[in-house]
């Protein structure tokens, strides 16, 4: 049988993690499937893929009538839904995370409520119990980088949580989130305390980029740009990245075990009907990195994608794209406080619906 051409992006030091759960993928035996056939190494959650799950299934009603009767808040019910969909992936993953380098891969992560994206220690609260509650290595928190989340991403490493910091579109707040890991880190180090076993990644969004930017493109007359900014920045990140995990500071840390801070590239759909339905994952594809990708867009991989190693090509190229946008006077930090702004808004409203739903079914018994 032939290699997955999914697969064969591992064989360039790229993680492949799934973006979607529902009980069904886990008790269909699908995702132990994704994981042996095509190397899918993790799984990322978010609001709306739990608000999809739980929505249009039956697959929750008999644990929502069971947990109604005790006397508990609409979102207590959903975490409580949601924990025991995370053990279950994370347990089908830990074989990954066992293998010969352990903790490389074979994360699940759970998101931290959307309504704390701007509350510091309502974020650290919430990701200290979510992390006891799921009671698993192998999984990640998932907080905000917003500038509130810094604070939280930083306090939450120094417990000793794995944190997969989500919502990051910008390059000066990538530069803020390195710190916040870093620091994070050497808190934990000054408590004297074990560094060795904590994973984190930093979530860049690509896809949205692109949607906000392809048309102001257009009317500045840059047409050539449309659909490079993202990936431009993405390779920018990377380049940051490594700049980084490279520095004496850092050194200091690897040599208590410290493990760096992947970039994983996140919103890799290709919005845009005019683009190629993997153009964002085959772009990007490199070393120490992690892609999570939802399952139409692992199968459009599956059928018709390109593996290859083309993170660092060009990276020319990617500055002068981000230099055309300064001096046709484009503010991207602007635009990417935008889209931050935006993608908190995107979360709360699933999120609000998934609660609404919630209330719904329980209203029924």
């Amino acid at each position: 049988m032939e290699t997955s051409k999914v697969k064969k992006i591992h064989d360039y030091g790229q993680s492949i993690w799934l973006d979607f759960i529902d009980r069904e993928i886990i008790k269909s035996g699908k995702l132990q499937q994704l994981i042996t056939e095509d190397g899918v190494r993790g799984l990322t959650s978010n609001p709306a893929i739990f608000e999809k799950a739980i929505s249009s299934s039956n697959d929750y009603d008999a644990d929502i009538a069971a947990l109604s009767k005790e006397n508990l808040s609409n979102e207590d019910i959903f975490y409580r839904l949601a924990i025991q969909d995370i053990q279950q992936a994370a347990d089908l993953l830990l074989p990954v995370f066992n293998e010969e380098v352990v903790g490389a891969d074979g994360y699940v992560s759970l998101e931290v409520s959307p309504l704390l994206a701007l509350d510091t220690e309502g974020t650290i609260k919430q990701a200290l119990e979510l992390w006891k509650a799921v009671d698993r290595k192998n999984v990640m928190i998932k907080i905000p980088g917003t500038q509130p989340g810094l604070a939280a991403i930083r306090k939450a490493i120094s417990e000793g949580l794995n944190i997969n910091v989500t919502l990051l579109f910008g390059l000066d707040r990538y530069k803020e989130v390195t710190e916040a890991y870093i620091s994070g880190l050497e808190d934990r180090l000054a408590k004297g305390e074990s560094i060795s076993e904590i994973s984190s990644v930093a979530s860049f969004f690509l896809s949205r980029i692109d949607v906000l930017l392809d048309p102001i493109l257009e009317k500045n007359e840059l047409q050539d740009l449309k659909g490079e900014v993202a990936i431009a920045s993405a390779k920018k990140a990377y380049e940051i990245y490594k700049e980084v995990f490279n520095s004496e500071r850092w050194k200091k840390l690897a040599e208590k075990g410290a493990r760096p801070q992947r970039l994983l590239w996140a919103s890799t759909s290709s919005k845009n009907p005019a683009y190629k339905d993997t153009k964002y994952v085959e772009a990007l594809i490199g070393e120490d990195t992690v892609d999570t990708i939802p399952m139409e867009t692992l199968e459009a991989f599956r059928d018709h994608g390109d593996p290859e190693n083309r993170l660092e090509i060009d990276m020319e190229g990617a500055s002068s794209v981000l230099a055309q946008l300064h001096h046709a006077e484009i503010d991207l930090n602007q635009l990417t406080q935008q889209l931050e702004d935006e993608g908190i808004e995107k979360f709360n409203a699933p999120y609000e619906k998934l609660l609404k739903a919630i209330e719904e079914q329980k209203q029924k018994v």
